[in-house]
């Protein structure tokens, strides 16, 4: 049950208004622009928000085709950062496309966790719990396709792919919750300081 005023149309996932959702939508765009690769305008003491960019265009917006729209930004990006020589061959590799099935299970899960999130502590931990998975299944398509179809690694093997399980699953987990979990926190929070703001009087009235 959610309390102190802000009601549950304002506090439910997907957002709602046509304003609200282009200035999130805008958002996650340039979050991904500064945080993604080493182009001219990217903040390379930030890591990587692509991840988390997908997960939230699935919880706060409606409409499908943001995923297309994001997925041509990213290899926009990739592919101009390859044409300017601040990338090489080895990130963009024949299993780039891989990334194809992976942000696409980070925007589906965002979506479906739209259906039952909750401003509280249960909805706080099915929150986790569908980060955990989901980075998980992520990785399993973007590591794995590149461990196996980039050609940077001759003899892939099971083991040796979860040895990279074991390296990289908790660093992406980490970046994934955190966007996430900044962009939850500003979700519940900018309601609440609306609904406080006190209206100004106008003289003479």
């Amino acid at each position: 049950m959610i309390d102190n005023g802000v009601s549950r149309s304002t506090a439910a996932f997907p957002l709602q208004g046509v304003a609200a959702s282009w200035i999130a939508g805008i958002a996650l765009a340039m979050l991904m622009i500064c945080t993604r690769g080493q182009h001219v305008v990217s903040v390379n003491a930030l890591p990587s928000a692509s991840w988390a960019v997908f997960f939230l265009a699935g919880l706060m917006l409606r409409p499908a085709w943001i995923f297309g729209a994001l997925f041509a930004l990213a290899s926009l990006l990739d592919f101009g950062s390859l044409a300017t020589g601040t990338i090489g061959q080895w990130c963009v590799s024949p299993a780039y496309w891989a990334l194809l099935p992976a942000y696409g299970s980070l925007w589906l899960a965002g979506r479906l966790h739209a259906r039952r999130h909750a401003p509280d502590l249960a909805g706080l931990a099915r929150l986790a719990l569908v980060l955990v998975v989901t980075t998980l299944v992520a990785y399993v398509f973007s590591g794995g396709g590149f461990y196996v179809f980039s050609g940077h690694y001759p003899a892939p093997t099971l083991a040796g792919f979860g040895e990279r399980i074991v390296h990289y699953y908790p660093q992406k987990l980490g970046t994934l919750a955190g966007y996430v979990g900044v962009g939850v926190a500003l979700h519940a929070l900018v309601p609440r300081v609306a609904v406080r703001r006190p209206v100004p009087q106008v003289k003479g009235a």
